[in-house]
């Protein structure tokens, strides 16, 4: 489908079984099964594109991304080392190694910031779910491209040294790191909410 421009007359809904069927399958897959290749660069616009399309409230874009492939995970693997270390001086070299190669567990991982704009009138709560809406776009984009992914946050979501290193300010949050890649092997499906639990009618 070609993209659409700004004020074209699109489509109320998009009738598709087989993302009906891919939503009801939906499963993350933990980035310690990830493995090469990640997507092409063209494939890896798409998925941001695609994240970057969700619910925003006047469009205020209260999100924006930083992603990590190729030697940057490396480099930043060197930041992370560097917090864990300062948090737990004490630790075992076989686990600082491992808290350096985390952003090695895949060949591609996306920060997914959360970026409020304070002074705009849209409440600082729908902003925030705005961006946990990319996250889940993401999720799903990845899937339909045929790769598996994982959305996770882990200490270094919410560690000021890493922080500082992304280079967030006071108004942004890591909304969660999104790890890409193919699975080495199929997970497991999990146990999922009682329906009649959590659905009630008014």
């Amino acid at each position: 489908m070609k993209k659409p421009g700004l004020g074209d007359v699109l489509p109320a809904c998009h009738p598709c079984n087989e993302t009906i069927e891919l939503l009801k399958a939906r499963r993350s897959t933990p980035a310690d099964f990830l493995t090469e290749p990640g997507p092409d660069p063209e494939t890896l616009s798409s998925i941001l594109e695609i994240g970057a399309r969700v619910p925003d409230h006047r469009r205020v874009t209260p999100f924006r991304f930083v992603v990590f492939e190729g030697d940057a995970r490396q480099r930043f693997g060197e930041v992370l080392q560097a917090a864990f270390v300062a948090n737990e001086p004490t630790a075992e070299p076989t686990r600082i190694d491992y808290e350096r190669n985390r952003f090695m567990r895949a060949p591609v991982v996306i920060a997914v910031i959360s970026s409020i704009n304070t002074s705009h009138r849209t409440p600082e709560w729908e902003q925030i779910l705005t961006s946990g809406a990319v996250c889940q776009n993401m999720l799903i984009a990845a899937s339909a491209y045929g790769f598996a992914a994982q959305w996770i946050t882990e200490w270094y979501a919410f560690d000021e040294r890493v922080l500082k290193e992304l280079g967030l300010r006071g108004n942004e949050r890591v909304t969660g790191y999104i790890y890409i890649g193919v699975a080495k092997e199929d997970p497991k499906e999990r146990a999922r909410p009682i329906m009649k639990d959590i659905v009630t009618r008014y």
